[in-house]
């Protein structure tokens, strides 16, 4: 690889690596509200399988999208999945909170095996939701003469794997330190579901440009036009969460993670 391609691959794994944060924190949040009313033993041992669960549904969920990301109509499918799972975080948090808040607390509590069971399926959801976020970013990186790996190029394969992993270790390690940041910065969590969903548009806008389908002029999703437009929305998301979030000063309340 030459300098400017590693950087455009470094690039592209460094906005990965802060998006992968941010939804491992919310992901950790979400598995440690799921266990919190099951006694400390089986807390632990639950968060244990929710943190085997995440390893197991992230590697499977590469595997067999690196495989499939060629259809147009799996790439359809993510685009559709990636925006409609923004849009419906985006409403959870701004609109329908007080009423799942109220729903939450006149629920009862689960048993051990249910719990799990629950934290499994979140795991599944969380999986797809990055590796096909990942894959939407990677895909429009120049190909490389690494071998292909399913129908993916070697190189946008190395990627999103790499995101992956980082994504895991976040969670396993690092995860309280971005929930601490999200409670601080509120609006990140906002723009982290407003880039999921701009990375939607991106792989709608490669399926659109796929042989296939062939909506758009010929190679306008790899072009230096698309790549400006699309890099230029991504960083003023980043840069409007961070800047126009207030920060608060209140103590973070303990997040467990499985440590």
């Amino acid at each position: 690889m030459d300098i400017s391609l590693l950087m455009e691959y470094g690039w592209v794994l460094l906005i990965l690596i802060g998006l992968e944060g941010i939804l491992a924190a919310d992901n950790a949040l979400v598995i440690a509200t799921m266990v919190k009313h099951l006694p400390e033993k089986q807390r632990k041992k639950a968060l244990f399988y929710g943190l085997g669960g995440a390893f197991v549904f992230r590697f499977a969920s590469l595997f067999v999208i690196s495989y499939l990301v060629q259809i147009w109509q799996v790439q359809a499918i993510g685009a559709l999945y990636l925006i409609g799972i923004a849009a419906y975080h985006l409403l959870k948090k701004h609109v329908l909170k007080p009423k799942l808040k109220k729903s939450h607390s006149t629920s009862k509590s689960s048993s051990f095996w249910m719990t799990v069971v629950k934290v499994e399926l979140a795991d599944i959801a969380f999986a797809v939701d990055s590796i096909l976020a990942a894959v939407a970013l990677a895909v429009m990186l120049p190909t490389t003469s690494l071998p292909q790996i399913g129908g993916l190029d070697g190189g946008h394969f190395a990627v999103i794997l790499a995101g992956g992993i980082i994504g895991l270790i976040i969670m396993r390690f690092a995860a309280r330190y971005f929930v601490i940041l999200l409670d601080k910065r509120p609006g990140l969590e906002t723009a982290a579901y407003l880039i999921v969903g701009w990375v939607g548009v991106k792989l709608a806008v490669y399926t659109l440009d796929h042989p296939e389908v062939a909506l758009l002029a010929d190679g306008f999703a790899k072009s230096l036009t698309w790549k400006l437009i699309f890099w230029s929305v991504l960083l003023t998301i980043g840069a409007g969460g961070w800047f126009l979030s207030k920060e608060k000063t209140e103590p973070v309340a303990k997040v467990e993670t499985a440590l």
